[in-house]
């Protein structure tokens, strides 16, 4: 046999095993997400939560023989910054959520992780992974900021600018943790705006990856480089499950930052930004994508498959950009001064909390005009509609009890986004779906996300707390209204 066609049969030895590997890696990943309800940590299913509601999963794994539980430091406060390790293996692999409190994602899919790695369920496949790495889990690095749902410490500093002055105590622990652990690999585990989409498309990024730059050239080294193929690797695997619904987080140079920082000293640095998915306020679906693509990445990194990845696929994946509404209507005629426009509106939902870490909506109108190259969750052809505000209804009501007792859905159909009442409820929303005003409210001059949609002299849809409501449906939907003084 001449020495070609040696090097060639090499080749094809080499070939058949990697396409061999991948189809098995790709069915174990199709069976992560498949039995993922069996791992799910259902005491905890709000984005909203603290770390006293997990002090008790943590303490669960302090009493497991494969486990080791550590407190490696604590809040300003005197919380507990804890790491939960697993494996003997020689890689390390360090992952640390919720440096913002108000990022809570991956937190909950670390303890869906933990409990898969608990678990009875493909055990042949755990053991030969942990006998290659070791994991160590740092959920809530920022329990202050989760105390209040948060993005900054007590102290108000953002943690992820706090890399190099070192401040706060949870900025030094994490970087003692990182630094004792010399890890190989970190997994920097945030959320995103949910308002970010795939760019140039109208798709949410409802996963986003960075290898983060360690210097302004962006250069690529080994360190980095092995970060970018992971990553290449996480992509492919969300694509089977988010098609079009991965970006790439801007890699502009933060010198402050940690993620960039952590690269720099040596632990190639994987960001994982949780953003939004349609009708998943929750964010359980994201959640459940971090389990898979997480686990995926570690196995990967177990088997060093992630090297056979092509870097260059890397840049392929599409970049953030921020060009998504809640609610976007496009061609809508809107009257001022006598003249009519033709006009495209994109609102926005944003969130308000309570005392109790509770939340409603409060609509905004974030942008009108020449809308075309943005998109929206909900979309709705508004050409040959005609922009009417809502009224306010000119009849009192003593409290919220006798209001209710009329037809609600008549006073809506005939143009009343507001209703008055003597007696306004202390909460700061409504679920009925009017607006719920005092004696003294007025109209703002400013127009509010609470207006008609008419034509050919009918309202046949509604625009409530930036909510889009069919008019000729028995049943109005929306999340809530406002009470306003």
């Amino acid at each position: 046999m001449g020495f070609k066609n040696i090097r060639f049969l090499i080749f094809l030895i080499g070939f058949l095993t990697v396409s061999v590997s991948s189809a098995q890696e790709k069915e174990l990943y199709k069976e992560l997400y498949s039995s993922y309800e069996n791992f799910k940590e259902n005491s905890i299913e709000k984005r909203r939560f603290t770390q006293a509601e997990i002090q008790p999963l943590i303490e669960k794994f302090q009493e497991k023989i494969n486990f080791e539980v550590v407190q490696v430091g604590e809040s300003i406060e005197g919380r507990p910054l804890q790491l939960i390790s697993i494996g003997e293996g020689d890689i390390d692999v360090f992952l640390w959520s919720q440096m913002h409190g108000d990022e809570s994602t991956a937190t909950m899919a670390i303890f869906d992780i933990l409990n898969f790695l608990d678990s009875e369920e493909f055990s042949e496949k755990k053991e030969r992974m942990l006998k290659k790495v070791r994991l160590h889990f740092l959920p809530m690095l920022n329990p202050d900021g989760a105390q209040r749902f948060q993005r900054r410490n007590l102290l108000g500093v953002d943690i992820n600018r706090d890399a190099v002055r070192l401040q706060s105590p949870e900025s030094k622990t994490l970087k003692r943790v990182r630094d004792s652990l010399d890890a190989d690999f970190g997994f920097n585990l945030h959320d995103q705006s949910t308002y970010y989409n795939a760019e140039r498309t109208p798709k949410p990024a409802t996963i986003s990856y960075l290898a983060p730059a360690y210097n302004y050239e962006k250069s690529i080294n080994d360190v980095r480089g092995a970060a970018m193929q992971v990553i290449v690797q996480m992509n492919n695997i969300l694509q089977e499950y988010a098609p079009g619904q991965v970006g790439r987080y801007n890699d502009d140079f933060e010198p402050r930052a940690f993620g960039d920082n952590i690269q720099k000293w040596g632990t190639s640095t994987i960001l994982i930004e949780s953003g939004g998915y349609p009708n998943d306020p929750e964010k359980q679906e994201i959640r459940k994508l971090n389990f898979v693509s997480i686990l995926a990445a570690v196995f990967s990194i177990a088997e060093e498959d992630y090297k056979n990845a092509d870097i260059s696929k890397y840049e392929e994946i599409p970049n953030n950009d921020r060009k998504l509404f809640d609610l976007k209507l496009t061609g809508l005629t809107y009257e001022l001064l006598g003249e009519d426009y033709i006009l495209d509106f994109g609102i926005n939902r944003r969130e308000v909390q309570d005392e109790n870490l509770e939340y409603y909506y409060d609509a905004y109108i974030a942008d009108r005009g020449d809308l075309s190259t943005f998109y929206g969750y909900e979309e709705f052809d508004a050409s040959g509609y005609e922009l009417v505000q809502g009224k306010i209804y000119p009849e009192t009501f003593e409290d919220l009890a006798e209001f209710q007792r009329q037809n609600i859905s008549q006073i809506l159909r005939e143009g009343y986004a507001y209703v008055v009442l003597k007696e306004l409820p202390e909460e700061n929303f409504t679920e009925l779906p009017v607006n719920i005003v005092s004696k003294d409210f007025k109209i703002s001059e400013n127009l509010q996300p609470h207006f008609f949609l008419q034509k050919d002299e009918n309202l046949e849809y509604a625009v409530i707390n930036g909510f889009l409501i069919d008019l000729s449906k028995e049943n109005f939907g929306l999340e809530n209204a406002l009470i306003l003084e």
